[in-house]
């Protein structure tokens, strides 16, 4: 399946569009809205994720490979990936579904998440919020007592 997309009209993507990072051979999107700051990547590879540069992604700064096998560490799917020379990233075979301890819903898999909208999105990594507090619903934003681990 396809990574999410990023040009629907109608469909918001929490408080602000995802913003892609386009390098030489992999575009990496960043959806803020999404971000649960788990650090998977700044810790996973500091030389393409580095918070404290503008822009703080720099997709050139480790192989196109490499990169995407981090970006699939992001257990929210905030970061996506598209190979410039392949395809988008799958999603996980068999689908998995992992509740935390307070609630929320870990899930990596050939996803269709329904929005607060009514729009579909196809999805390869998501959180789900357990609480219904969360602003940008159904995905999880830390706002309520599921994201306060």
């Amino acid at each position: 399946m396809a990574s999410i997309e990023t040009d629907q009209p109608d469909e918001p993507a929490g408080p602000a569009r995802p913003k892609a990072y386009a390098g030489a051979g992999i575009t990496v999107t960043y959806d803020a809205g999404r971000c649960l700051h788990a650090a998977r990547c700044v810790g996973g590879l500091p030389e393409v994720f580095d918070t404290g540069l503008r822009p703080w992604i720099q997709p050139d700064g480790a192989a196109p490979e490499r990169v995407a096998e981090v970006v699939r560490r992001c257990p929210s799917g905030a970061l996506q990936y598209r190979l410039s020379a392949g395809p988008a990233e799958e999603g996980d075979r068999p689908t998995s579904v992992v509740r935390s301890p307070l609630g929320q819903l870990f899930l990596r898999g050939q996803l269709s998440v329904t929005t607060a909208t009514g729009a579909v999105r196809t999805e390869t990594r998501a959180v789900l919020c357990a609480c219904g507090v969360s602003g940008n619903q159904p995905y999880c934003d830390h706002s309520g007592a599921c994201g306060k681990e």
